[in-house]
């Protein structure tokens, strides 16, 4: 199967509704990048890694990573997957050089443990083909979108959804299936508030 591999740009924040992160994913050798929805403890998590926080005691990861190290045991890759649900996951690789095991995972976590042990972030070809998306071809959309309209005497509309769901309706009564791809469409504009708000009704449903 083919894979590629991910390389960690960093944490974004909604300035608006406090506790909307994502983590950016970008492909190596490539520009198309994949927006990841995380709550507030893996994205501290992360950032104190990015940006080299000393802290007083070892965070969970770091804890974890010592554990790992303790008893010879290396994360040697993850590989980022979605789930049915459009839910992300992740595979951790484990060796203590004899003997591997995969772990399922929180993409979050995985990413948090695979900045502190150096190891690699990987993702299949299905997958960044399905929610990667190209920051300078969907600019070129979004500006060709404006010339569309700008001579349009109509008001632009409320924020919307795909097939025209405003951005206040009821998600309970949307299709599983439909608010995966509206909240792959709001994290793609970096709404990440609108994102947080339906990645909330799938994990319900999921429950």
């Amino acid at each position: 199967m083919e894979r590629y591999r991910l390389e960690l740009l960093g944490i974004t924040y909604n300035q608006i509704e406090s506790g909307v992160y994502a983590v950016i994913l970008k492909e190596m050798g490539g520009q198309r990048r994949i927006p990841i929805i995380i709550g507030y403890p893996e994205a501290q998590a992360i950032e104190c890694k990015l940006q080299e926080v000393v802290t007083p005691r070892p965070l969970t990861h770091d804890m974890m990573i010592n554990c790992l190290d303790s008893f010879g045991i290396r994360l040697k890759e993850i590989e980022i997957r979605k789930l049915p649900s459009g839910v992300f996951a992740a595979d951790m690789l484990f060796s203590d050089g004899e003997n591997t095991r995969i772990i399922d995972a929180r993409s979050s976590d995985a990413i948090a443990l695979a900045i502190r042990a150096d190891a690699p972030i990987y993702t299949s070809a299905e997958v960044l083909e399905e929610a990667g998306f190209d920051p300078a071809a969907a600019e070129k959309r979004q500006e060709a979108a404006k010339n569309r309209i700008k001579d349009a005497p109509a008001p632009t509309p409320p924020a919307q959804g795909i097939a025209g769901v405003s951005r206040s309706s009821d998600l309970s009564r949307i299709p599983t299936e439909t608010l995966c791809k509206m909240m792959q469409d709001a994290a793609e504009n970096e709404d990440y508030e609108e994102a947080a708000r339906i990645k909330s009704e799938i994990d319900s449903r999921n429950e």
